[in-house]
């Protein structure tokens, strides 16, 4: 074979190998994505981080009037629910559950939930339901140190909340029904942690996304989180944009006819 004829030959082996590797990479990403799993577009199924980022900039209440559109159901938390200082969060659920148990003398009634903090990752909230705990304080300075410490987004207690002058030094944000300096030691023990429970009057499952802004606390089902993003920011971008037009036309009906949101 002469040289040029040699040096084709060569060019072209290259080439087919080239190729023939940018193609088998190319099949093993498509066979590993969800996406071509699923046959959705990539908008459809946001990545956690992303899905999470969303709910953070969105008001609760664009989630809550979205959540009622979807799903046809409330998922806010009632006005007993109130921050100890303005906060703005949003998390993946960890639950929960202490149970009353008057006058026990075990020392680890309360282990479990202990246990729950510490295994707890980056970016849960913590959400608690204290049976009949508003005089009871579900959590203080103790344990929001350790959830802090651990990256956690805040902390929902359907009970009372305590040591609010450390959690306000640290800045951890906690939703309850108020400050009490009482213990549960003693008057309950650990019903149940990661389990589905009802958190002031809002059904909860674990890593449901929860999130709290000056208005109130919403659960956002995970299943049905992208699609309730969606729409709580599009009816964010529409408020948003009203307020200015209110100002200059001074017509709240006429705000309301060019952009069908209230």
């Amino acid at each position: 074979m002469n040289q040029p004829l040699r040096r084709a030959h060569h060019l072209f082996a290259a080439s087919v190998l080239s190729f023939s590797i940018v193609a088998l990479a190319g099949a093993a990403f498509l066979a590993k994505s969800p996406v071509n799993a699923q046959n959705q577009p990539p908008s459809a199924q946001p990545a956690p981080d992303a899905l999470l980022d969303g709910f953070r900039h969105v008001e609760v209440a664009s989630v809550s009037d979205a959540a009622e559109k979807i799903l046809g159901s409330k998922i806010y938390m009632s006005h007993r629910m109130q921050a100890i200082f303005p906060a703005k969060f949003a998390g993946y659920a960890v639950t929960v559950l202490l149970k009353k148990d008057e006058g026990n003398k075990d020392p680890n009634a309360l282990a479990g939930m202990i246990a729950a903090i510490d295994a707890g990752a980056k970016d849960s909230v913590y959400v608690m339901t204290v049976e009949g705990g508003a005089d009871i304080a579900g959590m203080g300075g103790l344990m929001g140190t350790a959830m802090y410490a651990r990256g956690y987004a805040g902390a929902i207690i359907d009970g009372g909340v305590r040591d609010v002058a450390q959690l306000k030094r640290i800045g951890f944000p906690v939703y309850a029904l108020g400050p009490v300096p009482s213990t549960s030691i003693g008057h309950y023990k650990f019903g149940g942690a990661n389990i589905s429970m009802i958190c002031d009057g809002v059904q909860v499952q674990p890593g449901d996304i929860v999130a709290a802004d000056q208005d109130g606390v919403v659960v956002v089902p995970r299943a049905k989180a992208a699609e309730i993003l969606a729409l709580a920011q599009e009816m964010d971008n529409k408020e948003h944009s009203m307020y200015p037009f209110i100002e200059k036309y001074r017509s709240l009906q006429e705000a309301v006819k060019q952009f069908g949101r209230l």
